[in-house]
């Protein structure tokens, strides 16, 4: 079944360029406030645990746009849908910028997270509007600048607090998201789904359908899931181990210790050329194997920062080595509904996130960072147990009917 989205690829590397940087900005916009909480609770008034329920409602905003609207990129036409949304979170992003009170904030970055799954819509469009020979390279260019944002978004967020106070970054982040979501309105194509059926309530009913009806989006949704999960036990401790002994560092060098995570997000794009060649089993296995791999690094950069500094990038290698392929597999699966599948696997993307920061905090509190690696190494194998059963529905899907 060929996608009946689009039959000529209308994408220029540009227009994709254009599209990578919308996904950091949409996907960014949710980090903001976590190195900020400090300031946010002095600034409004509130304590550092009130400030720090945002980032909780952050997350479940944006899970619950994913389920929300991410499958309107089934039924809408996708263009005005993108920029829609985009100008809606930028309004969330003023908001947060002009509040003053946390019901305000709150408010704000509810807004945000709802409505910057633009990101999710983007990625799915970008493989259905370029060659299949070359779906692999796009999507990887629009996660490695997802990945991107999310990396940076906390270092920028933290200088521009020290400019010109906590409320800069969403001032220039909502400014910023505007202007890209007007110059998406201009360069990007009209593009819809020419065999959508029902209507919304029928979008999100059938979500359910597809996760019934297609046993690989199950496995690679897991798959991706766990490995998220690993590589968030690392996020919510690392900052915690680097700023005991023996390493001691202050709040801005660990921002800049994160940021070499970078280098592994942008091989997301090699990893979706890997994936156009027809190497995408083999990047699979590989990565999941770095994965595992790289917590003994991680482990022991407790005593070592070069330890600590090349596991870092090689679990983030590892997870984007997975992802983009687990795209490009569930792409593949149902191309009429690539929105869906979108959505369904997203969500399960994020909720291992979710329990993978609450593992590692637990971890933390138990046994200190040996505990939190002993956590993020389980997950990650257990990432490989997926690929396994994954293995076994490929190969069902290719033995001929009866």
């Amino acid at each position: 079944m060929t996608a009946p989205h689009a039959t000529t690829p209308t994408l220029s590397p540009a227009v994709l360029l254009l599209m990578a940087v919308a996904c950091g900005l949409c996907a960014g916009a949710n980090y903001f406030n976590q190195p900020l909480l400090h300031s946010i609770a002095i600034g409004l008034g509130i304590s550092d645990a009130d400030a720090s329920l945002t980032v909780t409602l952050a997350q479940l905003a944006y899970g619950a746009g994913l389920l929300l609207f991410v499958p309107l990129g089934d039924l809408l036409e996708r263009r005005r849908l993108v920029v829609s949304l985009m100008v809606l979170a930028s309004a969330g992003l003023i908001l947060s910028a002009s509040a003053q009170s946390l019901p305000q904030l709150t408010g704000g970055i509810i807004m945000t997270g709802l409505f910057s799954v633009a990101a999710q819509v983007l990625v799915p469009m970008a493989a259905t509007l370029v060659p299949p020979a070359q779906s692999g390279r796009a999507v990887g260019l629009l996660m490695s600048g997802l990945l991107v944002g999310i990396l940076i978004s906390r270092t920028v967020a933290g200088v521009l607090s020290e400019v010109g106070g906590w409320t800069t970054v969403y001032w220039v982040g909502g400014a910023t998201l505007l202007l890209c979501a007007l110059v998406l309105a201009r360069v990007l194509p009209a593009s819809r789904n020419q065999h959508a059926e029902g209507g919304y309530l029928h979008q999100l009913r059938s979500l359910g359908r597809l996760l019934y009806l297609q046993p690989r989006l199950r496995t690679r949704g897991l798959m991706g899931g766990l490995m998220f999960g690993s590589l968030s036990v690392l996020f919510s401790t690392m900052a915690l181990m680097l700023a005991g002994d023996p390493h001691r560092m202050d709040d801005a060098t660990i921002g800049l210790i994160g940021l070499a995570g970078v280098a592994g997000a942008l091989m997301a794009s090699a990893a979706g050329r890997l994936a156009d060649r027809g190497w995408g089993r083999h990047t699979t296995w590989a990565a999941v194997l770095i994965g595992i791999a790289s917590w003994a690094l991680l482990a022991w950069g407790g005593q070592s920062l070069i330890g600590f500094l090349v596991g870092l990038l090689m679990i983030d290698l590892a997870l984007q080595g997975v992802h983009i392929n687990n795209q490009m597999v569930i792409y593949a699966l149902q191309p009429d509904a690539r929105a869906r599948l979108n959505a369904c696997y997203m969500t399960l993307y994020f909720a291992g996130a979710a329990a993978g920061s609450a593992l590692g905090a637990a971890a933390w509190q138990y046994g200190g960072w040996h505990a939190a690696c002993g956590v993020g190494v389980v997950l990650a194998a257990a990432s490989m147990l997926a690929l396994l059963r994954d293995e076994v529905w490929a190969r069902r899907a290719l033995q001929p009917a009866g």
